[in-house]
């Protein structure tokens, strides 16, 4: 489309844009407020596919994104009014120790079904990488997350979950009873 066409189509009298602006690019895709999204300093794919209720890939598919970069005043698809449902997704955040062979137990699948959901070629992994548990076991895992709050002590939270200190200890590889504000810890159930 040529600039003239793309300033007639949004009424536009001069070749100044904002950041954050949105423009027509098709006159038969115009988007709603409610099916677009502005990113802002802080977004990431992930925070705003929960906020949909997406997940990454589909708000990645949606938006044709071929990496996880995001700008500021980036405008996102986020009404999957005409994509297919992916199937239910479960995502685990690799932690410190973890091992493909863990996270596999932990789920019920094989190493195989781990690395294929991911694309993995190599058995490393990268403390914080999300992978993507298939769907093909949509058992509850052996564990759930617990994010650690101002005060809590390993002993507090054991009590609360009905649960051992050894037992979140030995589930999170810890060699200390240190905690850290926001840290995830798995929690057996």
């Amino acid at each position: 489309m040529s600039v003239d066409e793309l300033k007639s189509l949004n009424n536009l009298t001069s070749n100044s844009l904002s950041i954050g602006q949105v423009l027509k690019i098709k006159e038969s895709e115009t988007l709603s407020d409610s099916d677009t999204y502005i990113v802002k300093s802080g977004d990431t794919l992930y925070s705003i596919a929960r906020k949909y209720g997406l997940s990454v890939n589909e708000l990645k598919s949606l938006n044709n994104l071929t990496s996880d970069a995001l700008s500021i005043g980036q405008v996102l698809k986020v009404s999957p009014n005409n994509v297919e449902p992916e199937p239910k997704t479960q995502y685990y955040i690799v932690k410190s120790g973890d091992t493909l062979y863990r996270i596999a137990n932990n789920f019920g699948i094989t190493v195989d079904e781990l690395k294929r959901a991911n694309n993995l070629v190599s058995n490393t992994l990268t403390i914080g990488q999300e992978l993507i548990i298939p769907d093909n076991n949509l058992e509850t895992p052996e564990y759930e997350v617990y994010t650690v709050k101002r005060g809590d002590t390993l002993y507090n939270i054991a009590r609360m979950f009905n649960t051992t200190v050894t037992a979140i200890q030995s589930l999170n590889n810890l060699t200390t009873s240190n905690l850290a504000i926001g840290q995830k810890l798995l929690i057996p159930r």
